[in-house]
């Protein structure tokens, strides 16, 4: 099943670039932890607000509150597509690096991401 791409692009015949399973999965994980709720207009509670933790003190404590936030938050959004298996987040100084396993949820493939953020 092919899926149009993120960030939306124009392939090399001048038509919307499309892109397989695994990688809209992996696109779909990115949208979801990198939206702000209310951010889309007709999906007010689409995304994570772990990018509104910018100015919170740094540390475990941050870590935690925002394992549970994207793990709450890819299990509403993206459930129909896959099972997250493990979540690991690690709060860098003013960096956000997020470890994300899961299974695709049409092929049992296990993948697995990982994602950065300044914050």
């Amino acid at each position: 099943m092919t899926h149009i791409d993120f960030p939306y692009g124009i392939d090399s015949r001048g038509r919307t670039r499309l892109t397989g399973e695994a990688d809209y999965v992996r696109d779909l994980i990115e949208q979801v932890l990198f939206t702000a709720p209310g951010e889309r207009i007709n999906r007010p509670n689409f995304g994570s607000g772990i990018l509104q933790t910018v100015f919170a003190p740094n540390g475990d404590a941050l870590a935690a509150t925002i394992e549970a936030s994207v793990k709450a938050a890819l299990d509403q959004w993206i459930a129909d597509y896959a099972e997250i298996d493990a979540i690991s987040v690690t709060a860098d100084e003013a960096r956000l690096v997020l470890d994300i396993s899961y299974r695709l949820q049409r092929s049992g493939e296990r993948r697995q991401t990982r994602l950065e953020r300044a914050l």
